[in-house]
């Protein structure tokens, strides 16, 4: 270690530097920005930073990684990190956004000496130390030790000493996460791998669209289905009694109303464990098709419903427990022409046979087709009376990666899930120039794509796109990756919510 606590050691280590590094005038200059940073942002950025009534004992501790604490102190890491993030915000703060705006500056500080405190950990773990030595060579390196572009010892010893020993431990910290920054984004990239994300902007397509919506299923539809499956949509007013002990507990019950010891509604409400009790068992009125969640089994349906008015059921199985009904009116057939009734059964197949509307707006997709291969697209658009979207050019872009145009990036709205369909890609680019493709499901949607043209990009902007990906983008995605892997680690306890609160939440106002 080239500074310890003691003086002696300092003069020691002083000595060290001044013949290590007096004739180097290699620039170390990221701490000495953060520094500096730091220094203007105490002077220009409105503190945001609990008021003295706290008193000294106030515990920010934000968090923890691997049992670490993630705390701000004065002077630390997380302190420096805020105080940067505050001045470079500090221009879009006012009275109306202040509550949000600190925040944000907050949260991400937090994060920041999360990440810092996270990678600092499993350096430890991992046994890595920076070397004394390059630490004191990057000390040396830094420039307010720098005079005529050599390291100075003058300036060197004129900081007090314990600045000089927070400074060395911030550079040997600094060391560390660049060592491991090395490890984790310097890997190997495989040439043929960039060459592959280079050809996937090759070629580009436009295209022209036309959307059918699966939400469009017509009432005709929905009267239909009530039609085939009638059975269903029968209604019946029963009320119930749950117990959740034993069947013997409802049995006895169940004897109690029938000898007239008690009324239904009486025992419901002293006895049921369901959600019905404080109604006195009251259910109302219930389409067949609702009673199997309570009935799972469809022969015990099939009974109680066959059972007259003011009639009791047997003890039934439910989910809930052993249970028994009374049936206040018996079963009715749906009217079709009821809106109530027609409501229901839109909820119904919305909800179960919504393969049955995909199917049928794949039958309208289809219809289309087969006019546009007669009349061509135009006219068929015209004579259908639907509309037609456009976007592109584009490339087969897989997962919108931002090298080059996405799918986000276009005004069609329907294709906000579409990055990522393999599927869709294939029909996208698979289907011949002015061609219907087949139809396309992206979620409540079905579309038919009708590519306009395509066209190939200069072999100079390939080559752009494949530099780019080997000098910056594989490695801000890989950071970018890190730095969630962190935050969402099992090992990183997030109280920032709860501190932020506590402490934070009223300052300003």
């Amino acid at each position: 270690m080239a500074f310890k606590e003691k003086k002696t050691a300092h003069e020691k280590s002083d000595s060290e530097l001044v013949r290590r590094f007096k004739t180097r005038p290699f620039l170390f200059i990221g701490t000495f920005i953060v520094l500096v940073i730091v220094v203007v942002a105490f002077v220009l950025v409105p503190a945001i930073v609990p008021n003295s009534g706290f008193g000294r004992d106030v515990d920010l501790t934000f968090g923890y990684y691997d049992k670490v604490a993630i705390s701000y102190v004065p002077g630390n890491y997380f302190a420096q990190y805020y105080e940067m993030v505050a001045r470079y915000r500090q221009n879009t703060m006012n009275s109306e956004n202040y509550s949000y705006a600190s925040y944000q500056i907050w949260r991400e500080a937090f994060e920041g000496a999360a990440i810092h405190t996270a990678i600092l950990h499993e350096m430890k773990k991992s046994g890595y130390t920076a070397p004394s030595k390059m630490v004191d060579r990057d000390v040396a390196r830094l420039p307010q030790f720098q005079e005529n572009g050599r390291f100075s010892a003058a300036l060197y010893r004129q900081m007090d000493d314990n600045q000089r020993l927070s400074l060395w431990r911030q550079v040997q910290e600094d060391i560390a996460k660049e060592h491991f920054h090395a490890d984790v984004t310097g890997l190997l990239k495989p040439a043929a791998e960039a060459e592959f994300i280079g050809k996937m902007a090759a070629a580009q397509r436009s295209f022209d669209m036309t959307v059918f919506s699966v939400d469009s299923y017509p009432e005709a539809e929905y009267a239909a289905y009530i039609r085939e499956h009638s059975d269903l949509f029968r209604s019946v007013h029963l009320s119930m009694i749950t117990v959740n002990s034993n069947e013997r507990e409802a049995r006895k019950i169940l004897d109690s109303i029938k000898n007239g010891e008690t009324t239904f509604e009486d025992a419901a409400r002293a006895y049921s464990k369901d959600d019905y009790a404080d109604r006195g068992g009251d259910m109302g009125i219930k389409m067949i098709h609702e009673l199997s969640i309570d009935i799972p089994e469809e022969t015990e349906r099939e009974k109680l419903i066959s059972l007259a008015r003011d009639e009791y059921s047997d003890i039934v199985k439910t989910g809930s427990g052993w249970s028994f009904f009374r049936i206040e009116e018996a079963v009715q057939e749906a009217d079709a022409s009821d809106e109530a009734v027609l409501e229901k059964v839109r909820t119904y197949v919305r909800n179960f046979e919504r393969g049955r509307m995909e199917d049928w707006a794949i039958a309208q997709a289809e219809s289309f087709i087969t006019l546009v291969n007669e009349l061509g697209l135009e006219d068929a658009i015209a004579q259908q009376g639907i509309e037609k979207r456009s976007f592109g050019p584009v490339p087969i872009n897989y997962g919108n990666v931002d090298l080059f145009t996405t799918l986000a990036s276009q005004p069609v709205s329907e294709l906000s899930a579409s990055a990522s369909d393999e599927n869709f890609w294939k029909v996208a680019f698979s289907t011949p120039v002015e061609t219907p493709s087949r139809p396309v499901v992206q979620g409540s949607n079905v579309l038919v794509l009708f590519p306009k043209e395509e066209t190939a990009i200069e072999e100079s902007a390939i080559e752009s796109i494949t530099s780019t990906f080997n000098s910056y983008w594989l490695s801000y995605v890989s950071e970018q990756a890190l730095q969630q892997h962190f935050i969402n680690s099992p090992k990183m306890e997030d109280k920032f919510i709860d501190i932020y609160f506590r402490y934070f939440m009223n300052q300003g106002e």
